[in-house]
């Protein structure tokens, strides 16, 4: 069971529209990236990574020379490939009796035959070089994507409600504790800071929240529910993007090369369900929802947003994943974050949605779309979603294609989006609902699941 076609669907809103230059790149080969793509435009190429704020032309150029190399290597070894047959054939011929002593022929035959040997182990290498350095490589912007070197160069889209900006509102650390809903001391006693236990209502109340947002996906926005493992392979961590580049920020099971990782997201897990298949077009779009715990160890983000649950090493979230066709993608990526933006309308939050520039989208992402929800205790904006279309990135990284209606062979386009990350969600529900006598007020779509209207303070 698949989601509808955005094609068709009533909260699509509005397809950009790209120009006629751009169309090879946008429907021929994002990537990992795809090296005919490089070696024919690398102008082009350096010119759209230069756009994240980082100058990436010795990345290309040392790609472009090791894919000379090894086109080189390829071409010699075919030649000597058809020179060993030819030997082959007059040293039967030889044999036979057919003319001089074989000898020399087979000399060379098997001279040959040490130079194959050692341009094949050359051509491997080169092989595994060029994976490497491409690897390394992040996305390109789509076209349409606003240029900027930071994230002060967002432009806010459209935003909802009324934040408050009263100073004296309590933040999320002072209401939880003060309801019982959450020890951060017990949890570091644990595990470390950087953990979190929730308590009583706490635990309901996340409990709650969770399962409003799989209802909510999975009833009316028509998304499949699905349970994966927790622990994937190297090589699931590498098809959607997150290694080798980001595995510092992983935790890794155990020591040896093939280790097993805990998932950072669903996005992992649930993307790579398809790796290295070839899936029928009339299956497509795919749309799956899948609630799971993640786990990060955010190296280098000391000091930033740490406070309370802001920024957790384990947090629950539930993930939004889609599959798509090639034309496709950029409508349901306006598909996915309405359906996103619905979670917060239902919970009555503030929030805006900005569309990240150049210089702030993520190593995988094509084109993304930040939802922000309003923290009265923080007086910000906090991140709860970045849904993102990936094009064919991720799809060339996990060999993940489908066959179009003239049946050629198309890599597939992947989007995700947090549908939500929790923490975020329930820090913004404490601080916008907290009431003047301490309790917090909860909104009517969660009172069924809470089975109660109200959290009150704790006697």
């Amino acid at each position: 069971m698949s989601k509808l076609s955005p094609k068709a669907s009533p909260h699509a809103v509005g397809c950009l529209v790209y120009s006629p230059a751009f169309h090879y790149l946008l429907l021929g080969s994002y990537c990992m990236l795809d090296i005919r793509l490089i070696r024919e435009n690398s102008g082009l190429i350096k010119a759209k990574l230069a756009a994240r704020g980082k100058s990436l032309d010795a990345a290309i150029d040392a790609v472009l020379e090791c894919d000379a190399d090894c086109r080189l290597a390829k071409t010699r070894l075919q030649l000597l490939y058809a020179e060993r047959r030819r030997l082959s054939r007059q040293v039967e011929k030889l044999r036979r009796g057919e003319g001089g002593a074989p000898l020399q022929a087979e000399a060379t035959a098997n001279s040959l035959g040490e130079e194959i040997n050692a341009l094949n182990s050359r051509t491997t290498e080169l092989n595994l070089r060029q994976k490497d350095l491409l690897l390394q490589l992040p996305n390109l912007p789509e076209e349409a994507v606003p240029h900027g070197t930071s994230a002060s160069a967002n432009p806010t889209l459209r935003t909802w409600g009324n934040p408050s900006e009263k100073s004296t509102t309590e933040d999320h650390v002072a209401i939880g504790r003060r309801l019982g809903l959450f020890d951060f001391n017990r949890a570091a006693k644990i595990s470390g800071s950087g953990f979190l236990c929730f308590t009583g209502a706490g635990a309901r109340l996340e409990r709650s929240l969770l399962n409003f947002l799989l209802d909510l996906h999975t009833v009316q926005h028509g998304y499949r529910e699905v349970n994966t493992p927790l622990l994937v392979h190297r090589e699931c961590m590498v098809g959607t993007g997150q290694l080798p580049k980001f595995e510092e920020d992983m935790y890794a099971v155990n020591g040896d090369s093939s280790r097993l990782f805990l998932a950072p997201t669903a996005e992992v897990p649930v993307t790579n369900l398809y790796r290295d298949e070839v899936l029928n077009i009339s299956h497509l779009p795919l749309c799956f929802v899948a609630y799971t715990p993640c786990f990060r160890r955010e190296a280098g983000s000391a000091g930033r947003d740490t406070r309370g649950m802001i920024r957790l090493h384990q947090f629950d979230k539930v993930e939004l994943v889609k599959i798509c066709e090639v034309e496709d993608s950029e409508q349901e990526l306006q598909s996915l974050t309405v359906d996103v933006e619905k979670v917060l309308q239902l919970l009555d939050l503030p929030y805006r949605v900005v569309e990240l520039c150049t210089g702030d989208l993520g190593f995988s992402a094509s084109h993304t779309y930040d939802i922000e929800v309003w923290s009265p205790g923080q007086g910000s904006f906090l991140e709860v979603s970045s849904c993102s279309n990936f094009r064919d990135f991720q799809s060339r990284r996990m060999n993940l294609r489908y066959k179009d209606f003239n049946g050629k062979s198309r890599f597939a386009h992947t989007l995700n989006g947090s549908g939500t990350a929790l923490p975020r969600l329930y820090v913004a529900l404490l601080e916008n609902h907290v009431q003047s006598d301490g309790s917090v007020l909860l909104p009517q779509s969660l009172r069924g699941y809470f089975r109660a209207d109200c959290i009150e303070p704790v006697s």
